[in-house]
């Protein structure tokens, strides 16, 4: 591997180590907010405020198609991280080959599928009448981009997984750049409206995943990528699913339940969805650092698990969360203090502004929870206990947000919905410190100390 890109979490100070991971995802995070934030800003200054709407609305069905196998993308990840720490190269060049394989034998299906069902997702979110024309014309030019979507996803997932973070900053460079400059000239240039929009997203994701095939093939010509399908490797195969399943199947039951969130959301009109649309890209901006440590995290627990390093990782398993919602904390109290002038970027309609400020005021000061909740989730992903995360994710959603959001609905007000998400990301941050009180993490401890232990004792002789 390449010494001078490729981070080894496995020695040397652990905050340093996972910052210098983070910091490169956590700048693309911001390219891809700057990705998804020129959809709306164009659409909202040279559209109308129905198009905003039906672009906020076809997410979600996008979503539900891709989760599943987004969910097993991060398998694959957690299992380069898992051989890069235990130095096994063979199993590594395997198990890449039969992932770039088992790409191609998803993504068609689901273009398909996603052609074919998507409007009648839409049609179950109560989607306006006003969006419907222009929400099915955006998500069916989305699904053709299913196949460079989930290239992308896997190559970044590869080689986040063997300690290479600054690759996915140059993939989303390439898509960014190619987005913006397309969006101008599609829906700004020839008034294209969302479909221009739509067509922009789906050329810049194949943009980078044939950018990211060309790197790793040239960068990390011992993993042995192969572009096109090679024969499957069965036992490669049944880890992968063994892994990326539980999370896949996790990803699907949250994207049925955001499905479900949206039609609440669709029920207080086009006016309110816009302002949702709005606020979600604001409140993005605040959280760009959330999947970057996440990321981070589940790489750390990877390749420490797989050197067997458990005084490393009893470590990390508290700091990286607790830094991550520290950052996040400072991150959104400066945009929520701030929201007025920002949200004043994306659109000029009073009605959306005001209520998509008070969204913001509502959720952004604790979406630190947030953070905190899904770094340990990641965390305890990458040492492959997915149980556990995948039982108290579906508690969070189905017991706690889905329900506290049709309460608020019925008896407050509906526009004061979007009160579910703090209310389930403190249930959920709460549930994910109690899996340190677990028998798998007692297990852990015991052998961290054990380490110790040897290491005191080797040090007296």
């Amino acid at each position: 591997m390449h010494a001078a890109r490729k981070i080894d979490m496995t020695k040397g100070p652990i905050m340093k180590l996972v910052v210098l991971f983070a910091l490169p995802i956590c700048i693309g995070n911001v390219l891809q907010q700057l990705y998804n934030t020129v959809d709306t800003l164009v659409i909202g200054n040279f559209c109308s405020s129905v198009s905003l709407a039906a672009v906020g609305t076809s997410a979600q069905p996008v979503e539900v198609f891709l989760c599943i196998f987004l969910g097993i993308g991060t398998g694959v990840s957690i299992l380069v991280s898992q051989y890069t720490g235990s130095g096994d190269m063979g199993r590594l060049k395997r198990l890449v080959a039969t992932s770039s394989t088992f790409l191609y034998l998803c993504a068609v299906p689901l273009t398909i599928a996603g052609l074919l069902l998507g409007p009648a997702i839409l049609s179950f979110m109560q989607a306006p009448e006003d969006a419907w024309d222009l929400a099915v014309s955006y998500l069916r030019i989305i699904f053709l981009g299913t196949l460079g979507n989930m290239g992308y996803n896997m190559n970044a997932g590869i080689l986040r997984g063997v300690g290479d973070s600054r690759a996915s900053l140059l993939f989303l460079l390439v898509s960014c750049v190619v987005n913006i400059v397309l969006d101008v000239v599609f829906v700004a240039g020839l008034g294209m409206d969302v479909a221009g929009a739509a067509l922009a997203t789906i050329l810049a994701m194949y943009c980078s995943w044939a950018f990211s095939i060309f790197y790793i093939r040239k960068k990390y010509p011992e993993l042995g990528y192969s572009v096109l399908p090679r024969r499957l490797d069965r036992d490669m195969l049944y880890s992968v699913i063994r892994v990326g399943l539980p999370l896949g199947l996790n990803n699907s039951i949250y994207s049925v339940g955001h499905v479900l969130m949206q039609s609440l959301v669709n029920a207080q009109g086009s006016t309110f969805m816009a302002a949702c649309s709005v606020a979600t890209k604001v409140t993005g901006i605040a959280n760009v650092a959330i999947t970057s440590f996440s990321t981070a995290a589940t790489t750390f627990s990877g390749q420490n698990l797989g050197s067997q390093d458990y005084i490393r990782l009893k470590k990390g398993g508290l700091t990286i969360p607790l830094f991550s919602g520290a950052v996040t904390l400072t991150a959104g109290l400066l945009v929520t203090f701030f929201c007025r002038p920002i949200l004043g970027l994306f659109t000029k309609d009073i009605a959306v502004l005001e209520l998509a400020a008070l969204y913001i005021w509502v959720v952004l000061p604790l979406t630190w929870t947030y953070a905190v909740f899904n770094c340990i989730i990641c965390f305890v992903n990458g040492i492959g206990e997915v149980k556990y995360p995948t039982f108290i994710n579906i508690l969070m959603l189905w017991v706690v947000r889905i329900p506290s959001a049709y309460l608020i609905g019925r008896l407050i007000d509906g526009k004061y919905i979007m009160a579910c998400y703090p209310i389930s990301f403190i249930f959920g941050m709460l549930c994910m410190f109690a899996y340190f009180f677990t028998k798998k993490w007692k297990r852990i401890r015991t052998m961290a100390t054990m380490q110790m232990a040897s290491s005191d004792a080797g040090e007296q002789e």
